[in-house]
């Protein structure tokens, strides 16, 4: 059977800490160190459980590289792969996104393609990937303002705060692997339950969500027909 969702006990991250370069950050990541600054999305300590849920699904999923949407400083998609042997293709729009996910890869030791594009141009239409990992901006516009410290590219996901994720959905449905498995973040169980039209018109069915309260969503989707171990 496939694993189920992780529980709030799974993992851990540590606390952030300051290191030497004026600006920049570093903070543990479950076995990661990740460097990161003001220009992308600070590691959030909940969000380990998501690529610790990549982590145990990917023994039971067809081989190939994982693909990650909305990378920032590339910790999910890393931790995700990190001791598989795997490839990781990282996509971001942002330009500071990709060069801290590079130099996170490089450190930490893991074999990762980084791109620098918009979501709906940075694939191929022939690539296919067994897992993809996104962590899309989730804020509705109206309610950035209360997050000042956030880049707001990071953040703003359009009226309802689901732009981005719709739009993950609609990518992954496009290039997953038969028995391949989506496991996007959001805000809250409300906003997971506005994303079932997506997931239904992208053929997913929910294979099991992870909520930390007050913190996020973590929807896992397969697609729907597909064979589940």
């Amino acid at each position: 059977m496939t694993p189920p969702p992780p529980t709030a006990t799974t993992v851990t991250a540590s606390a952030l800490s300051p290191t030497a370069t004026p600006g920049e950050q570093a903070t543990t990541y479950g076995p990661l160190t990740i460097r990161y600054d003001a220009t992308v999305l600070r590691p959030r300590e909940w969000t380990v459980a998501q690529g610790a849920w990549a982590q145990r699904l990917l023994p039971y999923l067809p081989d190939g590289p994982v693909l990650e949407l909305c990378t920032g400083a590339g910790h999910i998609g890393l931790l995700a792969v990190h001791g598989s042997g795997r490839r990781l293709v990282a996509v971001d729009v942002s330009a500071d996104a990709v060069r801290w996910t590079r130099r996170n890869a490089a450190a930490n030791g893991v074999d990762a393609e980084v791109r620098e594009a918009p979501l709906s141009v940075a694939l191929a239409p022939g690539e296919r990937f067994p897992l993809v990992v996104a962590d899309p901006p989730w804020v509705p516009r109206a309610e950035v303002g209360a997050h000042p410290d956030d880049p707001l590219l990071a953040i703003d996901g359009g009226d309802d705060g689901l732009d981005v994720a719709r739009e993950c959905i609609a990518i992954a449905g496009d290039h997953l692997l038969p028995d391949g498995v989506l496991l996007v973040q959001v805000g809250t169980e409300q906003q997971v339950a506005h994303l079932r039209p997506a997931a239904d018109a992208a053929g997913f069915t929910e294979l099991g969500r992870y909520v930390r309260p007050g913190r996020g969503v973590v929807l896992g989707l397969v697609r729907a027909g597909t064979a589940r171990r």
